[in-house]
Protein backbone atom coordinates (compact mmCIF):
# COMPACT_ATOMS: atom_id res chain seq x y z
CA UNK A 1 0.00 0.00 0.00
CA UNK A 2 1.23 3.49 -0.80
CA UNK A 3 2.09 5.93 2.01
CA UNK A 4 -0.59 8.53 2.75
CA UNK A 5 0.79 10.60 5.63
CA UNK A 6 2.54 13.94 5.33
CA UNK A 7 2.12 17.62 4.58
CA UNK A 8 -1.07 18.91 2.98
CA UNK A 9 -1.40 21.14 -0.08
CA UNK A 10 -4.61 23.21 0.06
CA UNK A 11 -6.03 24.17 -3.35
CA UNK A 12 -8.94 26.53 -2.74
CA UNK A 13 -10.93 26.15 -5.92
CA UNK A 14 -13.61 23.92 -7.41
CA UNK A 15 -13.47 22.43 -10.91
CA UNK A 16 -9.71 21.91 -11.12
CA UNK A 17 -9.50 19.98 -14.38
CA UNK A 18 -7.09 17.38 -15.67
CA UNK A 19 -5.42 19.91 -18.00
CA UNK A 20 -4.56 21.98 -14.93
CA UNK A 21 -3.34 18.91 -13.03
CA UNK A 22 -1.06 17.91 -15.93
CA UNK A 23 -1.15 20.01 -19.11
CA UNK A 24 -2.02 18.15 -22.31
CA UNK A 25 1.26 19.15 -23.95
CA UNK A 26 3.00 16.55 -21.74
CA UNK A 27 0.78 13.61 -22.67
CA UNK A 28 3.34 12.35 -25.17
CA UNK A 29 5.81 11.62 -22.37
CA UNK A 30 6.52 7.91 -22.01
CA UNK A 31 7.35 7.78 -18.30
CA UNK A 32 5.63 8.96 -15.16
CA UNK A 33 8.91 10.55 -14.05
CA UNK A 34 8.79 12.90 -17.05
CA UNK A 35 5.47 14.26 -15.74
CA UNK A 36 6.88 15.11 -12.31
CA UNK A 37 8.05 18.71 -12.83
CA UNK A 38 4.83 19.71 -14.60
CA UNK A 39 2.24 18.91 -11.92
CA UNK A 40 -0.20 21.82 -11.56
CA UNK A 41 2.05 24.17 -13.56
CA UNK A 42 -0.94 25.66 -15.43
CA UNK A 43 -3.13 26.01 -12.32
CA UNK A 44 -3.89 29.66 -11.74
CA UNK A 45 -4.56 30.33 -8.07
CA UNK A 46 -3.69 33.47 -6.17
CA UNK A 47 -0.48 33.00 -4.16
CA UNK A 48 0.12 29.48 -5.58
CA UNK A 49 3.54 28.65 -6.98
CA UNK A 50 3.72 25.00 -8.09
CA UNK A 51 7.53 24.95 -8.02
CA UNK A 52 7.61 25.97 -4.35
CA UNK A 53 4.26 24.77 -3.00
CA UNK A 54 4.21 21.13 -4.18
CA UNK A 55 7.57 20.07 -2.79
CA UNK A 56 7.23 17.69 0.17
CA UNK A 57 3.42 17.58 0.02
CA UNK A 58 1.77 14.17 0.36
CA UNK A 59 -1.93 15.07 0.22
CA UNK A 60 -4.24 17.60 -1.42
CA UNK A 61 -7.36 19.09 0.12
CA UNK A 62 -9.51 20.95 -2.37
CA UNK A 63 -13.10 21.85 -3.21
CA UNK A 64 -15.64 20.14 -5.52
CA UNK A 65 -15.41 18.41 -8.91
CA UNK A 66 -11.67 17.79 -8.76
CA UNK A 67 -10.29 16.09 -11.86
CA UNK A 68 -12.99 17.16 -14.28
CA UNK A 69 -12.14 17.29 -17.98
CA UNK A 70 -10.62 14.46 -19.95
CA UNK A 71 -10.43 10.90 -18.70
CA UNK A 72 -6.66 10.50 -18.95
CA UNK A 73 -4.72 8.55 -16.34
CA UNK A 74 -1.87 11.02 -16.59
CA UNK A 75 -3.46 13.28 -13.95
CA UNK A 76 -3.29 10.69 -11.13
CA UNK A 77 0.14 9.59 -12.42
CA UNK A 78 1.46 13.15 -12.08
CA UNK A 79 0.22 13.28 -8.49
CA UNK A 80 1.65 9.83 -7.75
CA UNK A 81 5.13 10.54 -9.12
CA UNK A 82 5.22 13.63 -6.88
CA UNK A 83 4.42 11.52 -3.81
CA UNK A 84 0.82 12.73 -3.48
CA UNK A 85 -1.28 9.62 -2.93
CA UNK A 86 -4.43 11.09 -1.43
CA UNK A 87 -6.78 13.84 -2.60
CA UNK A 88 -9.62 14.98 -0.35
CA UNK A 89 -12.49 16.91 -1.92
CA UNK A 90 -16.21 17.46 -1.73
CA UNK A 91 -16.55 15.59 -5.04
CA UNK A 92 -14.54 14.22 -7.94
CA UNK A 93 -15.11 13.73 -11.62
CA UNK A 94 -16.18 10.08 -11.85
CA UNK A 95 -13.41 8.82 -14.14
CA UNK A 96 -10.65 10.73 -12.32
CA UNK A 97 -11.87 9.29 -9.02
CA UNK A 98 -11.74 5.74 -10.34
CA UNK A 99 -8.34 6.32 -11.94
CA UNK A 100 -7.04 7.31 -8.50
CA UNK A 101 -8.21 4.02 -6.99
CA UNK A 102 -6.97 2.09 -10.03
CA UNK A 103 -3.50 3.51 -9.26
CA UNK A 104 -3.77 2.43 -5.60
CA UNK A 105 -4.36 6.00 -4.44
CA UNK A 106 -7.16 7.53 -2.38
CA UNK A 107 -9.86 9.94 -3.54
CA UNK A 108 -11.77 10.75 -0.35
CA UNK A 109 -15.06 12.59 -0.59
CA UNK A 110 -16.17 14.66 2.39
CA UNK A 111 -19.16 16.97 2.89
CA UNK A 112 -18.64 20.60 1.92
CA UNK A 113 -19.06 21.70 5.55
CA UNK A 114 -16.12 19.52 6.60
CA UNK A 115 -13.99 20.75 3.66
CA UNK A 116 -14.83 24.35 4.68
CA UNK A 117 -13.87 23.61 8.26
CA UNK A 118 -10.51 22.11 7.21
CA UNK A 119 -9.77 25.15 5.04
CA UNK A 120 -10.75 27.56 7.83
CA UNK A 121 -8.63 25.81 10.44
CA UNK A 122 -5.55 24.73 8.47
CA UNK A 123 -5.15 26.43 5.06
CA UNK A 124 -2.32 28.93 4.89
CA UNK A 125 -0.39 27.16 7.66
CA UNK A 126 1.79 24.09 7.65
CA UNK A 127 -0.57 21.17 8.18
CA UNK A 128 -0.15 17.42 8.06
CA UNK A 129 -2.42 14.49 7.48
CA UNK A 130 -2.32 11.15 9.29
CA UNK A 131 -4.52 8.55 7.69
CA UNK A 132 -5.90 5.55 9.57
CA UNK A 133 -6.92 3.56 6.50
CA UNK A 134 -8.14 0.46 8.37
CA UNK A 135 -10.48 2.44 10.61
CA UNK A 136 -11.60 5.02 8.03
CA UNK A 137 -10.31 8.09 9.82
CA UNK A 138 -8.02 10.90 8.87
CA UNK A 139 -6.42 13.44 11.13
CA UNK A 140 -5.43 16.89 9.90
CA UNK A 141 -3.20 18.73 12.32
CA UNK A 142 -0.73 21.51 12.87
CA UNK A 143 1.15 22.55 16.01
CA UNK A 144 -1.91 24.20 17.56
CA UNK A 145 -4.87 21.98 16.68
CA UNK A 146 -6.14 18.83 15.05
CA UNK A 147 -9.31 17.58 13.41
CA UNK A 148 -10.26 13.90 13.16
CA UNK A 149 -12.65 13.12 10.31
CA UNK A 150 -14.23 9.78 9.39
CA UNK A 151 -14.32 8.74 5.73
CA UNK A 152 -15.89 5.91 3.76
CA UNK A 153 -14.79 4.17 0.59
CA UNK A 154 -16.34 1.13 -1.04
CA UNK A 155 -15.03 -2.35 -0.30
CA UNK A 156 -13.83 -2.73 -3.88
CA UNK A 157 -11.96 0.59 -3.86
CA UNK A 158 -10.47 -0.43 -0.49
CA UNK A 159 -9.25 -3.66 -2.12
CA UNK A 160 -7.64 -1.71 -4.97
CA UNK A 161 -5.78 0.55 -2.53
CA UNK A 162 -4.66 -2.39 -0.38
CA UNK A 163 -3.35 -4.20 -3.47
CA UNK A 164 -1.48 -1.13 -4.73
CA UNK A 165 -3.80 -0.56 -7.70
CA UNK A 166 -5.78 -2.37 -10.37
CA UNK A 167 -2.88 -4.24 -12.01
CA UNK A 168 -1.67 -5.73 -8.72
CA UNK A 169 -5.26 -6.49 -7.71
CA UNK A 170 -5.89 -8.31 -11.00
CA UNK A 171 -2.63 -10.27 -10.66
CA UNK A 172 -3.79 -11.56 -7.27
CA UNK A 173 -7.39 -12.33 -8.20
CA UNK A 174 -7.53 -13.36 -11.87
Amino acid sequence: MKPFNGQVLFLDRSDINTDEIIPARYLTEISKEALKPHLLEDLSLEEFDPRADISDKRAVITRSNFGCGSSREHAPWALEVNGIHVVIAQSFARIFRQNMFNCGMLAIELPGTIIDQLFNRFAGRTAEIELDFNNGRLKVKNQEQEEIVPFVISDFDRSLVEAGGWVDFADKHY
